[in-house]
């Protein structure tokens, strides 16, 4: 409590407030342009807050921070082109809103959850700090794997009617996870001669492709070049239809918090948690999931940005950052002569309250540009396709090359364009496949890590299996794989028909 209170000075200093009012602006253009990530803004802003005070640098990157994280939802609902890879669920029901003509509702779920879960991973910031770094301490590499395949196994069946489908192209997932330099032995793996592919497979080309070209080629073979997206309109969103999803938005929350205090896991995991939770939960949607249900939208952008305050907790309190955005965050501490651990938040207090005070004070700049730019940029879906295909290409190449400034890029991303269109044309979804890719990798190091550790035990199985984290998430993700087994979905729908009957 003493953290919230402390946190509050900052809402009365003037410069701190414009400083993070810039800082969102920045957040909100770089997030929301595919390809140009909250990372690589966060990164340049290291360089120019170099000489800043302390709180200055904060006040800054905590504004992109937050507004960087929401502002991914904006391409993804516009142009089904995820801004991060966060904001792959969102697509799923975000852009099926805007062709239906109503971006502006789903930009305006997705402002307000975003700016509820982002609230929420704050405060709880402020009061969970320790006691989730105690819990999040607890996972061993074997929770760590199992965690990222629980996450696998359950949207392999929430993008596709066909489990296995789903799962399938999760498995091509973790095959483009392995391609690079071998997590253990330090040589090149699955890379077939190509040099450029030692660092492994560049998230941004990869996920631009199969978002943003595939769909250009869905549109061009699909003999919809002539068409327009049909026109939006300023609706009339009420208060008390968006505020229905308030209570289950504040567990979606819990799970982006939870998750992202987990080292490595981060707002990917927790968008597709929420998201299966949502399918599980709301028994009757607005609309089908997949097809604009905006309770998709309210769990996905919920969690993400709720991991915005859970990713913070293990980077102060341990030294350890939550993810990329975090990791950065991390060095602009020491760069100003922070040094977080366990005894930062009694050392450095007054940081520690500035963090707090520029998330809050982003959230708000969060709500009003939200809500503000929505509908002016909801009015690039008017443009016709032939208009607005060669620039969503454009953007395409341009954002696959800023990654690294490499053509190999470019070429990457046309080829997981092409392969995005071919999964889609025999119906297998790419969103697990885009999981099972930025997961791939946590997965390979944790597992091969477990299974050295158990080498020495006397018991291996016990080892590996015997804590119970680890036993909770193993029954998790199998009762995930079985119940979605067809013969067991049908037996279970037979059974509850049956007593639903009596």
């Amino acid at each position: 409590m003493n953290a919230l209170l402390g946190s509050l000075q900052y809402f009365l200093n003037i410069r701190f407030i414009l400083l993070c009012g810039a800082g969102s602006l920045a957040g909100l253009f770089v997030g929301s342009i595919p390809g140009l990530s909250v990372s690589m803004a966060t990164a340049l802003l290291v360089s120019i807050t170099y000489t800043w005070s302390a709180t200055d640098a904060l006040a800054t990157i905590m504004g992109v921070y937050v507004v960087g994280v929401f502002s991914g939802a904006l391409s993804a609902i516009l142009l089904n082109i995820p801004g991060a890879p966060a904001s792959v669920v969102t697509t799923l029901d975000g852009y099926p809103l805007a062709k239906r003509g109503e971006a502006y509702k789903a930009l305006k779920y997705a402002t307000v959850y975003s700016f509820v879960g982002s609230v929420f991973g704050l405060v709880a910031l402020a009061l969970l700090a320790q006691p989730i770094t105690s819990i999040a301490l607890k996972f061993q590499p074997m929770d760590y794997f199992l965690l990222a395949l629980f996450g696998l196994t359950t949207v392999g069946g929430l993008t596709s009617k066909n489990f296995s489908k789903g799962l399938v192209s999760a498995v091509f997932g973790l095959f483009f996870a392995m391609i690079g330099m071998d997590s253990v032995l330090g040589t090149p793996r699955l890379t077939f001669g190509f040099r450029n592919l030692n660092a492994g497979i560049p998230t941004v080309p990869a996920l631009v492709g199969m978002f943003g070209f595939a769909e250009i080629l869905s549109v061009i073979f699909g003999g919809q070049l002539d068409a327009t997206v049909n026109s939006i309109t300023h609706q009339v969103v009420k208060i008390k239809d968006m505020l229905k999803h308030f209570w289950v938005s504040l567990y979606y929350c819990l799970i982006g918090t939870f998750v992202g205090a987990l080292p490595g896991a981060g707002g990917p995991v927790a968008a597709f948690l929420a998201y299966s939770q949502a399918k599980s939960i709301v028994k009757k949607p607005s609309r089908p999931f997949g097809e604009g249900a905006v309770e998709g939208i309210v769990a996905s952008e919920s969690a993400n940005n709720a991991c915005i305050g859970g990713a913070l907790i293990p980077m102060l309190t341990l030294a350890v950052p939550g993810d990329a955005v975090t990791a950065i965050i991390l060095s602009v501490f020491y760069v100003h002569g922070l040094q977080p651990g366990p005894t930062f938040l009694m050392r450095s207090a007054d940081s520690f309250y500035a963090i707090l005070g520029g998330g809050f004070i982003g959230c708000i700049f969060l709500l009003l540009l939200g809500l503000l730019v929505a509908p002016h940029l909801s009015k690039v879906i008017n443009v016709p396709k032939k208009v607005l295909l060669p620039i969503v290409a454009l953007l395409c190449v341009i954002g696959a090359y800023a990654c690294n400034n490499r053509l190999f890029d470019v070429a990457l991303m046309f080829f997981f364009g092409i392969l995005g269109f071919v999964m889609r044309s025999r119906g297998y979804p790419v969103a697990p496949m885009t999981l099972g890719l930025v997961l791939g990798g946590m997965m390979d190091s944790n597992f091969r890590r477990a299974i050295s550790l158990a080498a020495s035990a006397d018991n291996k199985v016990v080892a590996l299996f015997g804590r119970p984290i680890t036993i909770v998430l193993l029954l998790c993700t199998i009762f995930s794989i079985v119940s979605n087994i067809p013969a067991v979905k049908s037996f279970t729908s037979k059974l509850f028909n049956r007593s639903a009957k009596q």
